[in-house]
């Protein structure tokens, strides 16, 4: 990312979940405030660019919906840009309220991008911290959007920008607040932008002062990932488009691999998602266009 530049990458994952919010029906992830976020001209934009870039994402898909404009999004939307950060965030947040009942009192998110849980449950108020960690130009972006919206920022939320994925700092985190508790991570849209190395050392570094039974949830793409075109090459595009966003997409892992990082950071898997684990649980008999993504693998590790 170019600094002083946000994240297109989360703005385009929060269209996504706003476009579902108001359109897809059953829902997979109800982010009903994301679209408050957007101006009418920036959801515009978004939709017309979209709309333009259809020979990109399919030749077909663009002569057979030929001037219909909303058919054309719709496809793209459903097909391209949301069925990853739906399902994903569904299978976090389910993790995040389930932890919660059992007594979690902190919450970090690293790439938070335009992420609106506090907003969505207000009950958490006075049971659950929460530690927004992003970068400096993304947070203050989002910082920007709440404002115009008019939502007061409730004080359970601690903004921490960081460029964490160059270097971590937990001070940063204690600075507002952090506490050595029990604590719950998602990493979520992260770990492909991040060479091996920097993902197992990144995990090591949250670990190092947080006791047992803290957690993580995350999602990674596998070996397959560079391989992989997908139904209508929709993975090969996810990498062409990342690589032109300027947030180039760095690896991959096998099961093998990612099981070793998480123990070298002292974590077991408790619950692994494939592909085929994922369509089941949250597309499951749907008649839109919404499948998992191939090659996108979701995991909950637990420390010992």
């Amino acid at each position: 990312m170019k600094k002083d530049e946000s994240s297109l990458t989360s703005l385009v994952a929060a269209f996504g979940r706003a476009y579902h919010s108001q359109f897809d029906t059953p829902k997979i992830f109800d982010d009903y405030l994301a679209k408050d976020l957007f101006s009418q001209k920036e959801c515009n934009d978004i939709k017309d660019n979209m709309v333009q870039g259809i020979q990109f994402f399919n030749k077909e898909i663009a002569q057979k919906f030929e001037g219909n404009t909303d058919e054309i999004l719709k496809w793209i939307t459903q097909v391209q840009l949301s069925p990853t950060p739906l399902a994903r965030a569904a299978y976090c947040e389910n993790v995040l309220l389930n932890e919660v009942r059992l007594g979690l009192k902190q919450y970090v998110i690293l790439g938070a991008g335009l992420d609106t849980i506090c907003f969505r449950h207000p009950e958490l108020k006075n049971s659950l911290e929460i530690f927004e960690i992003d970068y400096p130009a993304t947070q203050a972006f989002k910082k920007k959007k709440l404002d115009q919206a008019n939502f007061n920022i409730p004080s359970n939320l601690h903004f921490v920008p960081m460029d964490f994925t160059q270097k971590f700092s937990y001070q940063n985190l204690i600075d507002e607040g952090f506490d050595n508790q029990k604590t719950f991570f998602s990493l979520l849209g992260v770990s492909y932008y991040l060479t091996q190395e920097e993902n197992a050392n990144l995990i090591n570094k949250l670990f190092t002062k947080v006791p047992s039974g803290s957690s993580l949830v995350f999602d990674y793409g596998d070996d397959k990932l560079f391989k992989e075109k997908g139904m209508s090459n929709r993975v090969q595009n996810m990498i062409q488009m990342a690589s032109a966003s300027g947030e180039p997409m760095k690896s991959c892992f096998t099961y093998e691999e990612i099981e070793e990082v998480l123990a070298d950071a002292g974590l077991l898997i408790y619950e692994h998602l494939s592909p085929v684990t994922i369509n089941h649980r949250f597309f499951h008999n749907r008649t839109d266009y919404l499948s998992a993504f191939e090659t996108i693998h979701y995991i909950h590790a637990v420390k010992k």
